[in-house]
């Protein structure tokens, strides 16, 4: 069974709500029209198909239209995805999705926070071969924010996790805007830091001192394990940002997950999506606009993340 998570990059509709960013305002000045959503629809869902994962959580979906229009261009690659949910009970700019080849016992919407600052969180339940599984996808607060705000949607995860039951098969991703070690980071960024070095995805989430792979099946219940230490330092990457690879998407587990019966996580299965068309020499080949002001729409790239997978085995 294979699991994934993409940011996307901005997926708006072409219909005006008033919610938009305002290079996405449909058929405005910035060139965001039928023949531009056409060939970002055609672009995303090209890369969607290569992965074929069985489920996949998204990020940066503007609205159920663009979700169903996604849909219908994987259906036009030949990838079909029968069940789907939105995460729109909340009018943010984005938000996000899953799409799922198995179907849903139910979908549930978490509310992080009133504020429009905050992105509600997916959940996912899945019944497989009689056993029980948990998505949760989030997109946490960009950079742009202090940790505190990204602690606000860890515990709220936390709490979540708590009332499913710490023992069960769980599986958090999406994109976090942290790295797999934010802690460390902290000490060079100190304008993230109002939370005297506590981290949402390291100490909340339980994610910290976990790099010894040996340990992983020993993980205190109530504490993840972060799948990007299954595999060499240098392949732990979704974005890069001024020619510096980070890993600001990730897929976190709950111990049940390393144990050998039932589902199970496939040891060093996880990867970033790395092919060639994705990328512009070292850069990531995300989706293109102008830099001149107004920006406007060049109708080439992908998204500025790269999809993060993993593989996991139903017994």
């Amino acid at each position: 069974m294979k699991i994934a998570t993409y940011n996307v990059e901005n997926l708006f509709d072409l219909q005006k709500n008033g919610h938009e960013y305002k290079e996405y305002i449909p058929n405005s000045y910035s060139q965001w029209n039928q023949k531009n959503y056409t060939i970002k629809l055609r672009n995303i869902a090209k890369v969607i198909s290569d992965i074929d994962a069985d489920i996949i959580g998204l990020q940066e979906i503007e609205s159920e239209q663009a979700l169903k229009d996604l849909r219908f261009a994987l259906k036009r690659e030949g990838l079909y995805y029968q069940y789907y949910k939105i995460a729109n009970y909340k009018h943010t700019t984005i938000k996000v999705a899953i799409l799922s080849k198995i179907p849903f016992v139910y979908t549930h919407e978490i509310a992080v926070q009133a504020s429009y600052k905050y992105r509600n969180i997916l959940e996912a339940k899945f019944r497989i071969n009689n056993q029980v599984l948990y998505v949760l996808v989030n997109h946490w607060k960009s950079k742009s924010g202090p940790e505190s705000m990204r602690i606000v949607s860890a515990k709220k995860i936390l709490k979540r996790t708590e009332e499913l039951g710490l023992d069960k098969n769980i599986i958090v991703l999406g994109d976090f805007n942290s790295h797999y070690e934010e802690d460390i980071l902290f000490k060079r960024k100190r304008k993230h830091n109002d939370t005297d070095g506590v981290t949402g995805i390291n100490h909340i989430l339980g994610t910290k001192e976990h790099t010894n792979i040996s340990t992983k099946t020993n993980l205190p219940e109530g504490e993840f394990y972060n799948l990007w230490y299954d595999i060499k330092e240098e392949n732990r990457y979704s974005y890069i940002y001024r020619g510096k690879k980070e890993a600001l998407d990730n897929i976190l587990i709950s111990p049940s997950l390393l144990n050998r019966e039932g589902i199970q996580y496939k040891t060093n299965s996880i990867h970033s999506y790395k092919l060639k068309y994705l990328f512009n020499g070292k850069s990531i080949n995300r989706w293109k606009m102008s830099r001149k002001k107004p920006r406007v729409h060049k109708g080439k790239g992908y998204s500025d993340h790269l999809a993060v997978i993993a593989k996991f085995v139903v017994n």
